[in-house]
């Protein structure tokens, strides 16, 4: 099934042949477009095995799995706009903790999800790792309590 121009209107970057890798932190590139099946409760999955973000003291690089996991309401994220997103935190100066409360908020923003949960599993440097998580779910539903549940245990095995 192919989707209508009406059900892509706002997706000018998938396709788009003259793509700009933005290497300045860029939320404007984020596209999303309409949920097919809003009713449905089902994750949506996102691995990003070569995040960078510069350290906001040194100004060396940092190296990073960012995972995404969303539960979509009314719409979803186009992934090409995620990537192009995600690249530009390139030359972005901020702690880990801070690039990973900066994406969920973006996208949530953008697509108001149901749930959004992202962890960022950050390379060690000066032989420590950090991986921070944060997560949302939609308040007075459900899906708060999933995100008070999935925070508490986000860790355990």
């Amino acid at each position: 099934m192919t989707r209508s121009s009406e059900e892509l209107r706002g997706i000018t970057l998938l396709g788009n042949q003259h793509t700009q890798y933005k290497t300045e932190y860029a939320p404007e590139v984020l596209e999303a477009f309409d949920n097919k099946h809003p009713d449905n409760d089902y994750f949506v999955k996102f691995i990003c095995p070569e995040f960078t973000s510069l350290c906001p003291m040194t100004g060396q690089p940092d190296f990073a799995t960012i995972h995404i996991r969303y539960i979509p309401g009314n719409k979803m994220v186009e992934s090409k706009s995620l990537k192009l997103y995600l690249f530009s935190f390139r030359n972005h100066g901020d702690f880990h903790e801070d690039c990973v409360n900066i994406i969920m908020k973006d996208l949530i923003g953008l697509m108001q999800p149901k749930y959004i949960e992202v962890f960022g599993e950050f390379t060690p440097r000066g032989g420590i790792a950090i991986h921070p998580f944060a997560n949302y779910g939609q308040e007075g539903t459900e899906f708060e309590q999933l995100a008070r549940e999935r925070l508490f245990k986000h860790d355990m095995p």
